[in-house]
């Protein structure tokens, strides 16, 4: 080994090597999850956009909380009509505002101001030319077809059902739904459409099928009760807004026609999106966008895709974000929430989910504001989104062929192809087939160990394969073994990686024990924490092993585990690719491509060697040579004579004088004797130490340490090309993948998800992460792993004993309020960890003093505690006068009637409520059949009841203070007559607006009363439930 070679695999070499590699990865890795790319200065700098007028809407949108059953959503949805006609205006676009174009005719009186009597939304028509007249329909016909159409949908409803509820695991019944949408749709011819208005169904009320459809771009308007929607969803709408003013730009004509749905009713149950498809442009769309928010900023990522050659359109936004990991996730019930895009998706569309994911802790509070919000993500959403769109509407050639679901009545939209994604440092997006990576992944497995086990053959055939070589006879001397030592440090590495990572994971539980909660605000301590744990004691144990027994072979056996082991997962892998079209196989793909070639070299590296035989033959050379020396007489005895007399000649001689002989004695020549003999006899030893003296070579080169002589010739630069082929990609694609699924879920142990989960998440990518320099650790001198343990020490006491929460990363309870009418008794409900909703409760002024009791309630959600008290009343209608309590009041907020027909199992319930849009009917037993009066006939597309019935109809009308009548039917039981057995239940109906202080007087409380470290959010569809019971 040449020691100036400043890549010469000596310690000091190895540790700043591997630490500029690392650091020079993980920084910018950092950079990338904490930042997002700065907006341009120029708010104009593409033609057609506008970032600070797209700012402006966002900051009207999201004035307020604007849920379905909300004033606040009328008001919104007012302004965006006005909003759409405004921006086509000012463009200077030819368009066409209509309703009722679906086969359910409707009869409306309007007000000077175009809005109904009963306060919902009708058509407005403007912008007309002269001479224009006016069509069937409520569409207004022009002698040239016109650029853009707006649909003011307030026909399309839903009726379906759902067997389980977000986060309820077991249910066996379903609940079955009633929804009336109101979305707004706006359609922007395409060059290559048809010039017909073909959405005009014909007798008998048919819809016809258009050309090579559109392409959709989708978002919700709507928000929770306790949020105001800037990220979930109004930048989302924005962008949608901003990409009709793109389109209809002069000079940004797209080819395929746009469609741009505002839903409606997303947050309570994605009915938004499921009205839709009962529109005449649902049979046009052919491609989708969809726009959402699951956080509350940072940067959009692309959640799930249906295909590759979509998800292509994607890869050209300026910095994409995502990995097909994340829709992993989805497709195995990892993540459990859901967007429009399932609905989508199963309708046959092809397209994309983008989605904002971090901060959760503001998810669904107070905090979606646009001042928690930036410029940098909605520009990250809006130039993202620009870029896929025109990528999708101008590739006309492209998506074409016989639909994927073989479903007729719809555009032919092309097979779309498994696929695999992921970005690199949020600059650029690999796009590939899931075929393609299957293929990959196959040739591995197949390939590599063949190669490896031709290399070993070689090496063999060559005798230089020194691996696992023991004590070796010399020919023609059986009795005398010379030791290879080629067995040392063979099971170092899967001993080691055991305890090391049982050690880490450990850690982890005990984490989850002490204090479970503290990666929510404090991610990177836990990070730090499991990273240096790993580090240390993996350095540990190898380090000193190796200094026990060193061993030249170390690393090739190590990276021949990591084969071995790596192989083994990537079969796993290679089995979800083909039997579940699992994706996110790909970065043990990769892991395992580098390090066959990184093992390969290992082997290859021996071929330098000399052969085991001829180091055998020397060491056997050496030992005769040895055993000559010893049968002469010892240098010792051959001078004993000489040295004794010589002592007694200094002894006996006189003492000099003027008559001694001024130069020589016999003495002088002894002791140049003794010293020469005694010498000689001191280097013979060192060239006689068996084969590890033997090592065939030059003055120049030897081997390191008390490693084996006999590997002084191993070339000392190929560990540099084994850690540059396992380290800077794999540490890209681990460390990109942890980050992202890491912070998607360090805030959702509030949730009630697993608090267990993101530990263990983080242990395994602190293994995966340090596993590329392993290999190489027991050279990295001790300065590193000192300091990583103190690193180790301060975030370990951090993470047991610190606050888990902060007023930038706030617990969230979930707030509800029921009211029992028939009696008056109310009930403020706070759920989520029983330890600090009991601390916040303990601030509430009107729970003083009160028994607080929790329990847990697996049927809402699972994994929290549900802790009640007697609140203030709530004043959701404003029904008594001031001074008189709103208790006296209550029996007037719903009315309900229920009548059964005699001898049959059959009811009809009348129900009305004030003030609100959604009411619920919760039966003890299940029914069979339900339908509303005045709704569409079902269009076979979903179930109203499953074959297991239902217990519950949601009720959801499109304007306030409508009866609902439902008819409803339940089976006979066994032994029963038709008419022996009724049905009990409650009538229960929600109130949702909080938007006027005083409304809801419990949840006001709360928010004033609460530490800055916690946050409230809904509970369920209604902030304030109001029941009665029935009996049929």
């Amino acid at each position: 080994m040449r020691w100036y070679n400043p890549f010469a695999f000596v310690p000091m070499a190895v540790t700043l090597v591997t630490s500029v590699v690392y650091l020079a990865i993980l920084i910018p890795l950092l950079i990338v999850q904490e930042t997002v790319p700065s907006a341009p200065e120029n708010p104009t700098v593409y033609r057609g956009l506008n970032l600070t007028e797209a700012w402006l809407d966002l900051e009207e949108l999201s004035n307020g909380y604007h849920p379905f059953n909300s004033r606040r959503n009328d008001e919104v949805r007012n302004w965006l009509l006005r909003r759409v006609e405004g921006i086509l205006d000012s463009n200077g676009v030819k368009y066409q505002t209509g309703e009722n174009v679906n086969m359910v005719e409707r009869d409306t009186s309007k007000s000077k101001d175009g809005m109904k009597q009963d306060g919902s939304i009708s058509s407005v028509s403007v912008g007309e030319p002269q001479g224009e007249s006016a069509g069937h329909d409520g569409i207004r016909t022009r002698i040239e077809p016109p650029a853009a159409v707006i649909f003011n949908d307030l026909v399309s409803n839903y009726t379906s059902n759902a067997l389980t509820s977000i986060g309820v695991s077991g249910r066996r019944l379903g609940i079955s739904t009633y929804f009336e949408g109101n979305n707004i749709i706006v359609y922007i011819r395409g060059t290559e459409d048809e010039e017909e208005d073909w959405w005009k169904p014909l007798p008998p009320y048919t819809h016809r099928l258009h050309g090579k459809g559109g392409i959709m771009v989708n978002a919700h308007f709507d928000s929770v009760s306790t949020g105001y929607g800037a990220t979930d969803d109004g930048m989302g709408v924005v962008t949608a807004l901003q990409l009709v003013k793109y389109f209809t730009t002069p000079g940004n004509t797209p080819k395929r026609g746009v469609i741009v749905l505002l839903n409606n009713g997303e947050e309570d149950g994605l009915y938004g999106a499921k009205a839709f498809l009962s529109h005449p442009m649902a049979t046009f769309v052919h491609a989708f966008l969809n726009l959402e928010g699951a956080g509350a900023g940072g940067r959009a990522m692309l959640f799930r895709s249906t295909d590759s050659e979509v998800t292509r359109a994607y890869a050209k936004a300026p910095h994409p974000l995502g990995t097909v990991v994340s829709a992993d996730g989805f497709a195995l019930g990892f993540i459990r929430s859901e967007t429009d895009y399932v609905i989508f998706r199963a309708e046959g569309y092809r397209g994309l989910d983008v989605a904002f994911w971090e901060p959760r802790a503001r998810y669904h509070t107070e905090q979606d504001d646009a001042k928690h919000a930036s410029r940098d993500s909605l520009w990250h959403m809006l130039s993202a989104s620009v870029a896929t769109m025109d990528y999708l509407t101008s590739h006309t050639k492209q998506f074409v062929g016989p639909r994927g679901d073989h479903a007729t009545g719809k555009v032919k939209n092309g097979r779309g192809s498994d696929g695999v994604w992921f970005d690199l440092f949020g600059e650029v997006m690999a796009v590939f087939r899931l075929r393609t990576l299957f293929a990959w992944s196959l040739t591995i497995l197949i390939a590599s160990p063949l190669i490896l086990m031709l290399v070993s053959y070689l090496l063999s055939h060559q005798d230089k394969y020194y691996l696992f070589a023991g004590a070796v006879k010399p020919e023609g001397h059986e009795s005398e073994a010379v030791s290879l030592k080629g067995w040392r440090g063979a099971f170092r590495f899967p001993i080691v990686l055991t305890i090391s990572g049982a050690i880490t994971f450990g850690a982890a539980f005990l984490l989850r024990k002490i204090n479970p909660l503290i990666v929510y605000s404090s991610q990177y301590a836990v990070w730090s924490m499991s990273l240096s744990l790993f580090f240390c004691v993996f350095w540990f144990l190898m380090a000193g092993s190796n200094f026990v027994r060193p061993s030249a072979l170390h690393r090739v056996y190590a990276l021949l585990w990591m084969f071995t082991l790596g192989w083994l997962v990537l079969v796993g892998a290679t089995v979800f690719e083909d039997r579940y079209k699992i994706s996110g196989g790909y970065m043990f793909v990769f892991y395992q491509a580098a390090i066959s070639l990184a093992a390969f070299m290992g082997l290859c590296e021996l071929f330098a060697l000399p052969k085991k035989s001829s180091v055998v033959e020397a060491a056997h050379d050496e030992h005769e040579t040895r055993d000559g020396f010893q049968a002469v007489p010892h240098s010792d005895a051959i001078i004993s004579t000489g040295d004794a007399q010589y002592d007694n000649d200094v002894n006996g001689d006189e003492e000099p004088s003027e008559t001694t002989p001024l130069v020589g004695s016999n003495g002088h020549r002894s002791t140049l004797g003794a010293s020469f003999a005694r010498g000689y006899r001191r280097v013979i030893p060192a060239r006689l130490d068996g084969a590890d003296a033997v090592d065939g070579a030059d003055d120049e080169t030897i081997a390191f340490g008390d490693e084996q002589k006999w590997s002084a010739k191993m070339p000392t630069w190929t560990w540099l090309l084994q850690f540059l082929l396992l380290g800077p990609f794999i540490i890209v694609v681990i460390g990109q993948v942890g980050l992202l699924i890491v912070a998607a879920l360090v805030q959702t142990g509030s949730d009630g998800s697993p608090l267990l989960l993101p530990y263990l998440l983080i242990s395994l990518f602190s293994i995966l992460l340090i596993l590329p320099v392993t290999p190489f650790m027991h050279r990295i001198t001790h300065h590193l792993p000192t300091f990583f343990f103190l690193i180790f020490i301060g975030t370990l006491i951090y993470n047991l004993v610190a606050f888990p929460f902060s007023s930038n990363n706030r617990f969230k309870a979930y707030f509800q309020q029921t009211v029992d009418l028939d009696n008056g008794i109310n009930r403020v409900t706070l759920a989520g960890i029983e330890e600090y909703v009991r601390d916040i409760i303990t601030e509430i002024p009107s729970a003083a003093g009160q028994n607080i009791s929790c329990s847990p309630n697996e049927k809402i959600r699972q994994g929290l505690s549900y802790c009640s008290w007697s609140g203030i009343p709530p004043r959701v209608v404003d029904n008594v006068k001031e001074g008189v309590p709103p208790e006296k009041g209550y029996k007037d907020w719903m009315s309900s009637k229920v009548t059964r027909a005699k001898g049959s199992n059959k009811a009809t319930f009348n129900i009305s409520a004030v003030n609100t849009k959604a009411c619920i009917i919760r039966f003890d037993d299940p029914f069979t059949a339900f339908e509303v009066h005045g709704a569409a006939k079902n269009d076979g597309k979903w179930d109203d009841v499953p074959e297991s019935g239902s217990d519950q109809i949601k009720l959801w009308h499109r304007d306030w203070d409508r009866e609902w009548i439902v008819d409803v039917e339940w089976p006979v039981s066994e032994g029963k007559k038709e008419g022996d057995e009724g049905r009990s239940g409650r009538v229960v109906c929600w109130w949702s607006d909080h938007n006027k202080l005083g409304t809801i007087p419990a949840l006001d409380e709360v928010q004033r009363f609460m530490p800055q470290w916690a946050a409230v959010t809904k509970l369920m569809d209604g902030l304030v439930e109001g029941s009665k019971a029935f009996i049929i």
